[in-house]
């Protein structure tokens, strides 16, 4: 990020901008992920809800999407695949008809084993070091803390 004194379009340069490369960077990131993935038959949002699952096992949507940075927009058409799947189902709570339940099935949970090769096979993709991968996710989620707090 090199901004000269004299260029008043220097801030607007692709090059000077932190958003690009970070939109660049996880968008190659999840593209490397599809081949992983395709063996489970599961997309990059479904595989990142199925981690929570996996983590979790029951809790409503509300929660699952906060955890996810999801909307329900984005989010149900997600969970009705992956209830198709049967992977998990979805039911309104006793308590509160207005929440919405999910949990993890034993299908589910079988997936669970087949996708401990995900994680192996991104780490060949991507080359940092052990050092360099704890930095950047220190500084990734410093920056989420920060956009929670705002």
């Amino acid at each position: 990020m090199a901004f000269e004194k004299n260029d008043k379009y220097a801030s607007i340069r692709l090059e000077n901008q932190l958003c690009f490369p970070l939109y660049a960077v996880s968008k190659e990131i999840i593209r490397r992920y599809k081949p992983s993935l395709d063996k489970l038959d599961l997309t990059y949002t479904q595989y990142i809800t199925m981690m929570v699952m996996w983590e979790n096992g029951t809790m409503n949507v509300k929660e699952l999407g906060g955890k996810l940075y999801l909307d329900s927009g984005t989010l149900t058409p997600v969970l009705k695949k992956l209830e198709s799947k049967g992977y998990i189902t979805r039911k309104r709570s006793r308590e509160d008809e207005r929440s919405l339940i999910v949990s993890i099935t034993e299908e589910g949970e079988k997936l669970k084993d087949r996708a401990l090769e995900v994680p192996k096979e991104m780490a060949c993709n991507i080359r940092l070091t052990d050092e360099e991968v704890r930095c950047l996710y220190t500084i990734l989620y410093k920056l989420i803390g920060e956009f929670e707090e705002n």
